[in-house]
C-alpha cells in the first residue's frame, strides 16, 4: 500500500445503521412465528413495563420520534395489542397494553429468548453487553 495514500474515513452513523438493519432482521426472523416485528415486541414490553403513558412519553423512553412511533403503533392498535384512552389529566391520550397484547408478549417471549441466546452465542455474550453499554452511552450523549 502507498504509504501517502490516505486512510479510508469509516462514517459511524454508517456502521452503526448497517449493524442495526442486520441485527433487526435478525430478531425479525426469530419473532416472525408470531407475527410481530422486532421493533412492535420492543413498544409492546416499554408498554407492559410504563403502564399506561403518552404517546409522547413511550416516544421519549424508546428515543423514537412521536411520528413515528404513532405510525409503528396503528398496526398494534388494530390487532387489538395497544388500546389508546384517555390521559390521566382528561386532555391528553394514553396508550395501555391489551389482554391479548400481554397474551401475545407472553407466547412471544421465548421466542425474543431464543434470539438472544442465538446473538450472544455468534457475537459473544461479554461483547453483546460491552455493544449495550455502548449504545446506551450514544443515547445518552447525543
Amino acid at each position: 500500500m502507498d504509504e501517502f495514500q490516505p486512510r479510508a474515513v469509516i462514517c459511524h452513523c454508517n456502521a452503526i445503521r448497517q449493524g442495526a438493519r442486520q441485527v433487526t432482521q435478525f430478531y425479525d426472523r426469530h419473532l416472525a412465528a408470531m407475527g410481530l416485528r422486532t421493533s412492535q415486541y420492543s413498544m409492546l414490553i416499554g408498554l407492559r413495563r410504563l403502564g399506561p403513558i403518552s404517546i409522547n412519553g413511550l416516544a421519549d423512553a424508546m428515543a423514537m420520534d412521536r411520528t413515528t412511533l404513532g405510525r409503528a403503533l396503528k398496526p398494534l392498535e388494530r390487532d387489538g395489542l395497544v388500546g389508546v384512552g384517555p390521559g390521566p389529566n382528561g386532555r391528553t391520550r394514553a396508550l395501555h397494553l391489551t389482554e391479548a397484547g400481554r397474551q401475545r408478549l407472553a407466547e412471544a417471549e421465548p421466542l425474543w429468548r431464543v434470539a438472544q441466546a442465538d446473538f450472544e452465542a455468534r457475537y459473544g455474550a461479554s461483547e453483546a453487553a460491552d455493544l449495550c453499554t455502548a449504545l446506551a452511552r450514544v443515547v445518552r450523549i447525543l
